[in-house]
């Protein structure tokens, strides 16, 4: 759903759901289509929501960032374990970049609702940590303005835009 520039696909209530509280997923692909996923840590969400940035361990992101150096395309999926709820974003843009002062606390508020969202499901609080632990000099922020959204959640609605 690509819009004016100063459209976004992403809605206040979808914006509030990827912030916090969900696993995060970044995909891109190379020349060859050949393709590269990695585990975010958090998401960060510009107040207008016209920029979406995820938070990666750049010593595990060594393929993705160079396909989204290269390409920039981007495909991110964000989590709910509990619930399933699933929604997808897609861009074209993609800039890899710094963290901003205030993403390690970002990154421990995501883990901290994640832990409250799996343990009860019978996941190791041990488990959920170890997922999205980082050292702060390791991150890497990859910014982007979405051009589509998607519902991913499993049901009659996946794959529709939103």
């Amino acid at each position: 759903m690509s819009g004016p520039p100063d459209s976004t696909p992403l809605d206040a209530a979808n914006a509030a759901f990827i912030g916090c509280g969900v696993m995060v997923s970044v995909a891109s692909r190379d020349a060859n289509l050949a393709p590269s996923v990695v585990r975010a840590l958090g998401c960060r969400v510009a107040p207008d929501r016209r920029r979406v940035t995820v938070l990666l361990a750049g010593s595990q992101s060594a393929a993705l960032l160079r396909d989204l150096r290269d390409t920039r395309a981007i495909a991110v999926v964000f989590s709910q374990p509990s619930t399933h709820r699933t929604i997808q974003l897609k861009g074209s843009d993609a800039l890899v970049g710094a963290p901003e002062p205030g993403d390690a606390a970002l990154i421990e508020a995501n883990c901290a609702a994640l832990v409250r969202d799996m343990v009860p499901a019978g996941y190791p609080e041990s488990f959920v940590r170890t997922l999205l632990a980082f050292e702060p000099h390791d991150l890497v922020a990859v910014t982007f303005a979405p051009s589509a959204a998607f519902a991913q959640t499993p049901g009659p609605h996946a794959g529709k835009r939103l």
